[in-house]
């Protein structure tokens, strides 16, 4: 078990608080996980929808980048960390004020860089949109 494997166990678990950032863009956290995947079901807020009830397109990549981050972890080993490099968004249907269920996983990892890639579904499975993204693993600085 990692750093970061132990912490999606934890957010799973809802023993953690989630960072301000999560409260303030109202990501909410994750449901479920395994190794190299990662699921949410998220449900939309009217502080982050368009005047017409369609959903941000920025909001989107946020959650997009949110999740992809924690299908890394699922693959992060303990001695480092990661950033995201490159963020890629494809919009395929217009998202109303509806609940989207997450789904992200890890296609590549190598010593450098992870690759993951994710679906946002609606609830009657129509897909919304598909993200992907490169993150570069770190190695933590000791002291």
């Amino acid at each position: 078990m990692s750093w970061a494997t132990e912490r999606l166990d934890q957010i799973k678990a809802g023993t953690v608080d989630a960072p301000a950032v999560v409260h303030t863009l109202k990501l909410g956290l994750l449901d479920d996980w395994g190794p190299g995947w990662v699921r949410k079901r998220w449900e939309p807020h009217p502080e982050v929808m368009n005047g017409d009830g369609s959903m941000f397109g920025g909001y989107i990549a946020a959650l997009a980048d949110q999740i992809l981050a924690f299908a890394a972890m699922t693959v992060t080993p303990d001695e480092a960390y990661f950033r995201t490099v490159n963020l890629q968004l494809q919009f395929l249907k217009v998202a109303w004020a509806r609940p989207l269920l997450i789904e992200a996983k890890v296609t590549a990892s190598s010593r450098r860089l992870i690759t993951v890639e994710a679906e946002f579904r609606r609830e009657d499975d129509v897909l919304i949109a598909k993200a992907s993204a490169q993150q570069v693993r770190l190695e933590k600085e000791n002291g």
